[in-house]
């Protein structure tokens, strides 16, 4: 009936307009919900919605709350049901699949991850980097001193920590043990950002002091309460393997079941260690790699493979260097230049101290230049980073392949042959991780069962034992499902865009003019840049069908 109005409209309209007032109002109706500039304005006003209310620094996350969120939710989903994109362009219906991933990411929130009932660290500040504060948008300045037009905003947040942890006893009605077990694990790191954050206001805020050792105070509380209701807190932190499907589907617009990710992650796993053991048999008389030795050395190193791969992207011509990317911003706490050098060094260490260039290439390359570009991207629908790890096997996934992909693009010829070696062992770790991701979502696994599994299986898996880093990205991974899978899967169909598209142009085919459409198509699903890029739409079916 709608095809019919439309087509009706186009031939007839001075006649039937002037004579039919309904078929005029439907008509218009029609034109609002087809013009691609509502869907800009409909996402605009979707993510203003998901934020939930704070009042006197407190976010509701109640029962009443969240249902009242929920409802709101459909009514967005039927007004986004309602456009009709068929005369739309390829990219603008592109645009339209992010927006509706957008609406189910928040579904999946409410059916099935529900973290303000499952997990403790929903509530903290320092762990989960989904908790409340951040979910609703109201970040925690810690650039002291304060700047005052912040203070009264950030006063009443700290005034209301603790009213936080006691709605989060309210909350918790379906606690899972693994998440139980996380937010007990790293509580102290709670404590301690209070302890922090107490000093440096006595320098700057005196009168804020107290409230930082209440909020410290009710943090300690919170631990006790944990430790005394954990035993009801038994819940799978897996959301299973139908949930994981539909996630996959509808939200990352990933078009794999869990029985092929599984399938896809076990051939790669076995593919990077197989690499690996022929690397290092062609390596068995090439001396090895010293480790650097101080925080010094490691900066240099660092440094130096920074302006190495940018030069060799100029100069083997993978993709347009421009001026903006540079490493202004770039260095992160992750690398622990601020830190003094410990006796013993967490996993990554172990390797990005004998051979940097991989590592960096990854986080600068991949994720600082991705980031750069990203904030300047004119689609506002496109620009930054989406919510719901939306895009993360874009984002992760190119990161991750280009530590192994720039090998043979020939970035490692004049480093030692065994720098080889620590990008497949890099590789390894990624697929063990993966493989932890796919079996404790799947429920077949616990997090202990995953811990077991990488310190048993990873490269110089002896290094994970009572590894931060590993916990941390097990945290990561169960938190945000399907993290590090989508990082293994990614790369898979990042190599499967390339050989597409060079596979439809035959001898034009042209690396960097294939890198320069790449990139400029935003950081969005693979699936949705392969549809833009080639015009295949095969996977974009298999999602909607």
């Amino acid at each position: 009936m709608k095809k019919t109005v439309f087509i009706f409209g186009i031939f007839l309209l001075p006649l039937v307009f002037a004579c039919n007032p309904k078929l005029e109002k439907e008509e218009e109706t029609l034109k609002s919900v087809t013009a691609y500039n509502d869907l800009v304005t409909l996402l605009m006003e979707f993510r203003q919605f998901r934020n939930v209310p704070i009042n006197g620094g407190v976010p509701d996350y109640s029962l009443g709350a969240m249902k009242k969120q929920r409802e709101g939710l459909e009514e967005f989903q039927k007004r986004l049901d309602a456009f009709d994109t068929r005369a739309w362009s390829v990219s603008q219906r592109v645009d339209y699949q992010l927006v509706r991933a957008e609406m189910n990411g928040l579904e999946f929130q409410h059916r099935v991850v529900r973290p303000w009932a499952r997990d403790p660290s929903f509530y903290l500040i320092t762990q989960g980097g989904s908790g409340p504060i951040r979910e609703g948008g109201f970040g925690w300045e810690l650039d002291f001193p304060v700047e005052l037009d912040q203070l009264d905003d950030f006063s009443a947040k700290l005034k209301g920590v603790p009213q936080i942890l006691e709605q989060a006893k309210q909350n918790l009605t379906d606690g899972a043990g693994d998440f139980v077990t996380l937010a007990l694990q790293h509580l102290y790191e709670e404590v301690d950002f209070f302890e922090e954050m107490s000093q440096e206001l006595s320098k700057h805020h005196p009168a804020l002091v107290e409230d930082a050792n209440k909020a410290g105070e009710a943090v300690i509380a919170y631990g006790t309460w944990l430790e005394e209701n954990k035993q009801n807190m038994s819940a799978p932190a897996g959301v299973g393997k139908e949930n994981y499907s539909w996630l996959m589907k509808n939200v990352y617009l990933f078009p794999y079941s869990w029985n092929e990710i599984r399938t896809i992650v076990e051939l790669e796993d076995n593919r990077v260690i197989a690499f690996q053991k022929l690397t290092e048999n062609k390596n068995r008389d090439v001396p090895r790699i010293k480790p650097v030795q101080s925080k010094e050395e490691y900066m240099s190193s660092v440094r130096a493979s920074i302006d190495y791969v940018i030069q060799f992207l100029k100069d083997e011509e993978i993709f347009t260097v421009e001026d903006y990317m540079t490493d202004e911003g770039y260095y992160g706490s992750w690398h622990g230049f601020d830190n003094p050098w410990p006796e013993k060094h967490d996993y990554f260490f172990n390797f990005s101290h004998r051979e940097s260039l991989m590592e960096e290439t990854h986080e600068m390359v991949g994720h600082h230049f991705d980031f750069l570009r990203a904030e300047r991207d004119p689609n506002p629908i496109r620009r930054g980073e989406a919510p719901y790890k939306i895009g993360t096997d874009r984002v992760e996934g190119y990161a991750f392949a280009l530590e192994e992909l720039l090998v043979y693009a020939g970035y490692l010829d004049e480093r030692s042959p065994r720098a080889k070696e620590i990008a497949y062992e890099q590789a390894a770790f990624r697929t063990v991780r993966a493989l932890s991701d796919v079996y404790m979502h799947s429920q077949d696994w616990t997090l202990e069962d995953a811990v077991n599994y990488c310190v048993a299986n990873a490269p110089h898996g002896e290094l994970l034992k009572d590894s931060h880093h590993l916990w941390y990205e097990l945290a990561t991974t169960l938190r945000g499902t399907g993290h590090h899978m989508i990082m293994v899967v990614g790369k898979v169909q990042f190599m499967k865009l390339i050989r597409d598209r060079a596979n439809q142009l035959g001898d034009d085919f042209n690396l960097k003019i294939f890198m320069d459409e790449f990139l400029e198509s935003g950081l969005i699903p693979f699936a949705l840049t392969r549809w833009e890029m080639t015009g295949y739409d095969d996977e974009m079916k298999k999602l909607l069908e």
